[in-house]
């Protein structure tokens, strides 16, 4: 299947691997691990920085494999989850980067093309998810105010 916004074929992915337990060199402290994740939520880590600092500092490579939840589902647990997904927030946030560069260059016409398919994206994300009830039933993206969720 081709990637939504180009005229590529997408990427390669890896798979998880078919083993569903933790490796032998994992420290099998599962409330360590939990502690380290809320302490590096309330340092300001999204889900995904959190889970690359377990697999490239403490060699852990899935967190399910050891806890029995995912890492989203224990900053949940905990009350440290983001209030908007992260995909979401990151496709804000590049909204509004690319809003910044057409104020300073106001004839790039493919930033403007770009800035209308990435917006596009953030619409059609904020339909899923507040069909899967993740966001209210009420929030909308506006280009104004987007500043408040891209901090």
């Amino acid at each position: 299947m081709a990637k939504m916004h180009s005229k590529k074929k997408g990427i390669a992915r890896s798979l998880i691997p078919f083993q569903r337990s933790s490796p032998v060199w994992v420290e099998k402290n599962f409330l360590k691990v939990k502690t380290l994740i809320c302490s590096l939520a309330k340092k300001g880590l999204v889900p995904s920085q959190i889970g690359i600092y377990l697999r490239d500092c403490q060699g852990i490579p899935l967190t399910k494999n050891l806890t029995g939840k995912k890492i989203l589902r224990i900053l949940k647990i905990h009350g440290l989850s983001p209030e908007i997904p992260e995909d979401l927030f990151f496709l804000i946030k590049k909204a509004i980067n690319v809003r910044k560069h057409l104020e300073r260059s106001k004839k790039d016409k493919d930033s403007k093309f770009r800035l209308i398919l990435i917006e596009s994206k953030i619409h059609r994300l904020s339909r899923y998810y507040k069909k899967v009830n993740r966001l209210p039933q009420n929030w909308k993206y506006d280009s104004q105010n987007a500043s408040l969720y891209g901090k």
